[in-house]
Parts: structure tokens; C-alpha cells; sequence
């Protein structure tokens, strides 16, 4: 392809959405399209500098990093120029033709058409470069890449599709070009360009330049001659890396500023933390817990982790060993003193400063949590809505900080109405029963389920409070929370029911002569049953159910099996144990049944009623609308 060639490609359909929303002006605030492509320009300005170090000659004797905007009011145009890495040919088609993030499909289901709400969407899913179309129905980009020789234009109205054309370019890094809306003019004036970079970019680490025009000789008011002052690139950022700074000196709009540059988020963050840490192990980390949720959480490939410095220098976007799986939601940095430049992520695996260092970062993010869970509630109850379900994998993954994690999980429980995830475990037991020493739970495929179930109907009576828990996790979390706060955890749903002292003797003497009634009923369902049934035994954990499955105390229970088949495990089968209700009407019925055809067919209908009501599922759902069928026609007769 010559240079007067071009060729025309078509934008990937998820970009066309994307730009017929950015042109319609989604956002109220317009201007942060410079803070996006001013932060685009400092990270390359950030991976040039890290692949120097291996390679001095990418910097063509321009080591002096920097970004440059200029304005042209006459041509209505805004121009972003920077010296970092620039792009290839490839790398031009893959950032600007392409949407390369995981969740994609997602967010695009999730919008709604409604133009307020959809721009907070657009927010969460971080489109920094696309930005340049809220203001400009034209946008060009010329780039070279540091060590090749040939440059690339791209340009696009936003319109489904854009052009690439090769050109000569004697310096690299990328210029792009903003032709301006005609209702937009505004930005084309240098005064409101530099406004802006003030409010949103001071933090950029690398130098921010607007052009100074040449001032002309002119005449003092006494007459005295005023020299002349030549036109000039001047600094309009601080051009300092904020975390290097004393966080006595930073604003808190400067960390929200950053926060939006660092995290690529347009939501500003909940809480951060700043901290310098000295002795044994030197390093600064700016930890920032995000207020929304990404689209792509729980994608398996998405790339999470801190943006990692050595001695200020860039060194890699994701590094993931800072931070424990179950805080993968954390963004912010680190800057190490005591990591080599050269660092790769093979020696940050098990490296002993690494592992200082994730430790320390580990507690500085359970202890921000923690104060904000104390101090502001309604922003801890927007964190759990939001990363909640990820907090949870914490008791399985990190033994050290269990407790300090369980402080920090939240539950739906009997005594809420509403579904809301916001009882802790110390409330729970603030409201315990004198004699009550166990924290009791349930698990279930919904929250529905779990307020439903008919293993909750001993504790209504009694005044009891269950955590009732519903998340796909909760189940894998409960088999290693074991306790809290000297108080063993006890699901309903599991072997002998033990409420220790809060059955009087009374009511056990009276449970007594309810089994006596039935007596020889349970030998007889076993028969019934044959092999469905691990055991038949009574119980008084219920008091409007006729029966219910649980599982053996050392078995998988239902939950856990549905956990495992669901990631493809084979589970081996297990059997329930049935327990039947000696007070109810029906199981006083089944006991005087004298048609043994009808006592099987009853035996099967509780039991597959029980495992519906735990399960949700039957395995043979045609076998039971036949039996109950049949037993409905014989009452009738």
C-alpha cells in the first residue's frame, strides 16, 4: 500500500453502537473527552519508558516525554500530541477498530435507551479513546510506533467505518486530531483547554504542554520599553506523580481525579487508602475501592490487578500478585524501591518482596473496609451490592484474615423482609437467644427458597434468627467459615437438629407422645422406600411440613453437589435421609393406611415433595405428577 493509498475497513458492530451513543452526546460533561485522551497519552508515554530499558534506542534520541495540546480556532480543531510508544498498523486496527474487552456483549445488553442511564454504563466499561466523539464529528490519527519506520493515519467520522492509509512521519507516538463539532466550538479555545487540564490531568506524571504565543516589544505605562517574549511549549500540569507526593497535599478531588485516570472508570471511588511504607520493605501504594462494579468480574480471563512502579518507573499494567483473588475488585498502584527494574512477573511469583508487600496491601484494604462498614453504612451496603458475592471467596482463600473477613460478610436473614444483604455476623449475635450457641443457616438456590424453606419452620416458632443465604458462593464460603467470635456455625438442613437448651422439658415430653401415636411407621417407609432413602427417622424440626430431607452430617449436602456438577465435577451419588413429622394430619394419615399399593404411593409423594421443596428438582418429575394424579383420582372417589 503506497502512501497516496487508503483503505477502507469496517468498525466491529459492538464500535458502531458504541459511537452512535457517543455522538448523541450521552454525557452531561463533555470535556472529560480530554482527561481520556490525555491519560491515553501518559500510558504511553509509561510502556515506552518500561521498554527502554531494554532497548535505549526506542527513545530516537528523545528521551524528554511529554504530551502537547494545541488549539486552531479558524479550522475548529483540537490537537493531542504525545512522544510515547506510538502504534503499528496492527495495533491501530486492534485499539481503534475494535472493542478488545471481555463483557462486551453484556454491556451492550444491558443498555436500556434511556440516555441518562446508559451513559453511567458507558462509564463502567471504561471506552476512554471513542470519547473523542462527543465533541468531534470527525477525528484523525497519525502514528509511528517507536522503532519502525512507517507511519499510519487513521481517521473516522464515527459512521461504521474508517480509513487507514500509510505516511511518512519523522517522530513517533501519535497525534490525534479533533475536527469539532459545529456546536462545539468552545473547545477550540486554548483558555478553556487549559481549565481543564487543570481540573482533571494536574496529576499526569509527564509533562502537559500548551503553546505560549510570542509576546511583541510593547511600551510601559512610564514609557519604558517592555522586550519582547518568544513563543514557547510550557508546562500547564504539575507533571509530578501524585502518590509520590505527601498525602497532606493532595486533595481529595486530585485522588478522585486519579482514581478516574488510573482506573479508567468515570464513577469516582468509594474510599483509598495512601500509604508509604518504610523499614525492611519500601514501597507507596494508592488503593482505590471502585463504586461500580466492571461487566467482566467474573470473566476467568480478564486481567486484574495493581499498576506496578520500581523506583517510579512503569513497569506492568495488571500485576496480580499484589493483591489476593477475593480483592480483585481493588484497583490503584504500587511503587517498590526494593524490586529490580527488570522485573518479571515469573520473579514477582514467588518473590519474598512481593509477598511482603500483598500482605501489607491485603490488610490495608480489609482495614479501609472495615472503617468504612463502621463509619458510612450506605456506602458499605453500594460496596456489598456491587462486589459483595467476591468478598465471600475470602474465608476459602485467605486463613490468615478469616475472622477479619467474616466481620465484613453481610446475610439476608429471618429477621429482614426484604432480600437486602445487610445483617453482620455481630449483629446476628447481639440478637441471639440467651441459650442459643450456635449461629444457624440456610442454604438455597434463591433468596425465595431459603425464606421458604420448611427446615425454618421450628426456629419461626421459637423466635430463632437464620441467616438466610442464596449466592452461588455462599454454600463453597459456608464449608470453610466454620466459626465466628467463639459461636460454631450450623446449617438446618444437616443431620440431627440440636438446639441445645432451648427445647424445655416439656415440649420433649410432649414430641414424646407424638412418635408414640405413629410408632412402627418409620420401619414401614423404610420398606416403602427401599433404596431412595439413606434413613427414616421422626423429627420436630418441623411444624406445618409434613416431611423434609437433610443431608448426613459427613455427606455433600444438595447445594454443594448442584456447585459441583455445575463446573463439570462429577459428584457421586448420595443419598437423603427422610425425616417425617409425627404431628402432621398427613403422616397421621399414612400411618392407618391399610392398601399397601396406596402407602407406597403416599411414601414416594412426601418424599418427592420433600426433595422438590430442597432441591427445586426432581430426577423422575413425570413419575411424581403420575403418582400424585393417581392418588388425587382415589380421593375423589
Amino acid at each position: 500500500m503506497t502512501a497516496a493509498q487508503k483503505e477502507t475497513l469496517g468498525f466491529q458492530t459492538e464500535v458502531k453502537q458504541l459511537l452512535n451513543l457517543m455522538i448523541h452526546s450521552l454525557y452531561s460533561n463533555k470535556e472529560i473527552f480530554l482527561r481520556e485522551l490525555v491519560s491515553n497519552a501518559s500510558d504511553a508515554a509509561d510502556k515506552l519508558r518500561f521498554l527502554a530499558l531494554s532497548n535505549g534506542d526506542l527513545y530516537e534520541n528523545d528521551a524528554d516525554l511529554k504530551v502537547r495540546i494545541s488549539a486552531d480556532k479558524d479550522a475548529n480543531t483540537v490537537t493531542i500530541t504525545d512522544n510515547g510508544i506510538g502504534m503499528s498498523r496492527e495495533d491501530v486496527i486492534n485499539s481503534l477498530g475494535t472493542i478488545a474487552k471481555s463483557g462486551t456483549a453484556e454491556f451492550f445488553q444491558n443498555l436500556t435507551g434511556d440516555q441518562s442511564k446508559d451513559s453511567q454504563l458507558i462509564g463502567q466499561f471504561g471506552v476512554g479513546f471513542y470519547s473523542a466523539f462527543i465533541v468531534a464529528d470527525k477525528v484523525t490519527v497519525r502514528t509511528r510506533k517507536a522503532g519502525e519506520s512507517q507511519g499510519i493515519e487513521w481517521q473516522s467520522a464515527g459512521e461504521g467505518e474508517y480509513t487507514l492509509q500509510e505516511i511518512d512521519k519523522p517522530t513517533r507516538g501519535t497525534e490525534i486530531i479533533l475536527h469539532l463539532r459545529e456546536d462545539e466550538k468552545e473547545f477550540a479555545d486554548e483558555y478553556r483547554l487549559r481549565s481543564i487540564v487543570t481540573k482533571y490531568s494536574d496529576h499526569i506524571s509527564i509533562p502537559v504542554e500548551m503553546y505560549k504565543a510570542e509576546v511583541p516589544e510593547s511600551e510601559g505605562p512610564d514609557g519604558e520599553k517592555i522586550p519582547a517574549q518568544p513563543g514557547e511549549w510550557e508546562g500547564i500540569n504539575r507533571a509530578t506523580a501524585l502518590w509520590t507526593r505527601d498525602k497532606s497535599e493532595v486533595t481529595d478531588e486530585e485522588y478522585k481525579e486519579f482514581y478516574k485516570h488510573i482506573g479508567h472508570d468515570w464513577e469516582e471511588p468509594l474510599s483509598w487508602a495512601h500509604n508509604k511504607v518504610e523499614g525492611k520493605t519500601e514501597y507507596t501504594s494508592l488503593l482505590y475501592i471502585p463504586k461500580k462494579a466492571p461487566f467482566d468480574l467474573w470473566n476467568r480471563d480478564r486481567q486484574t490487578g495493581l499498576k506496578l512502579y520500581v523506583q517510579r518507573v512503569f513497569i506492568m499494567d495488571d500485576a496480580e500478585q499484589f493483591m489476593p483473588s477475593y480483592l480483585r475488585f481493588v484497583k490503584g498502584l504500587l511503587d517498590s524501591n526494593d524490586l529490580p527494574l527488570n522485573v518479571s512477573r515469573e520473579i514477582l511469583q514467588d518473590n519474598k518482596v512481593t509477598q511482603a508487600i500483598r500482605k501489607g496491601c491485603t490488610s490495608r484494604v480489609l482495614k479501609m473496609l472495615e472503617r468504612m462498614a463502621k463509619n458510612r453504612e450506605e456506602d458499605y451496603q453500594t460496596f456489598w451490592n456491587e462486589f459483595g458475592q467476591v468478598l465471600k471467596e475470602g474465608p476459602a482463600e485467605d486463613m490468615a484474615n478469616k475472622e477479619v473477613i467474616a466481620k465484613l460478610l453481610r446475610f439476608s436473614s429471618t429477621h429482614t423482609d426484604e432480600s437486602t444483604q445487610n445483617v453482620s455476623l455481630d449483629q446476628y449475635i447481639e440478637r441471639m437467644k440467651p441459650e442459643q450457641d450456635k449461629i444457624y443457616y440456610v442454604v438455597a438456590d434463591s433468596f425465595a427458597a431459603a425464606k421458604n424453606s420448611p427446615h425454618l419452620e421450628i426456629f419461626r416458632k421459637k423466635g430463632i434468627e437464620v441467616l438466610l443465604l442464596s449466592d452461588r458462593v455462599d454454600e463453597w464460603m459456608m464449608s470453610y467459615l466454620t466459626e465466628f467470635n467463639e459461636k460454631s456455625f450450623q446449617s438446618i438442613t444437616r443431620g440431627d437438629l440440636d438446639l441445645g437448651n432451648m427445647d424445655d422439658e416439656e415440649t420433649k415430653k410432649a414430641q414424646e407422645e407424638s412418635e408414640k401415636e405413629v410408632a412402627g411407621l418409620v420401619e414401614r417407609i423404610k420398606t416403602a422406600l427401599g433404596d431412595s432413602v439413606k434413613d427414616v427417622r421422626f423429627t420436630h424440626r418441623l411444624t406445618d411440613s409434613p416431611a423434609c430431607v437433610v443431608a448426613d452430617e459427613h455427606d455433600m449436602s444438595s447445594q454443594m453437589q448442584k456447585l459441583m456438577e455445575s463446573v463439570g465435577q462429577t459428584v457421586p451419588e448420595q443419598k437423603p435421609i427422610f425425616e417425617l413429622n409425627p404431628e402432621h394430619q398427613l403422616v397421621k394419615h399414612l400411618n392407618v393406611e391399610q392398601d399397601e399399593d396406596k402407602f407406597t404411593q403416599w411414601s414416594h409423594v412426601l418424599l418427592d415433595q420433600a426433595l422438590l421443596a430442597e432441591r427445586g428438582t426432581l430426577k423422575d418429575p413425570a413419575g411424581f405428577v403420575t403418582r400424585l394424579n393417581k392418588l388425587m383420582l382415589d380421593l375423589s372417589k
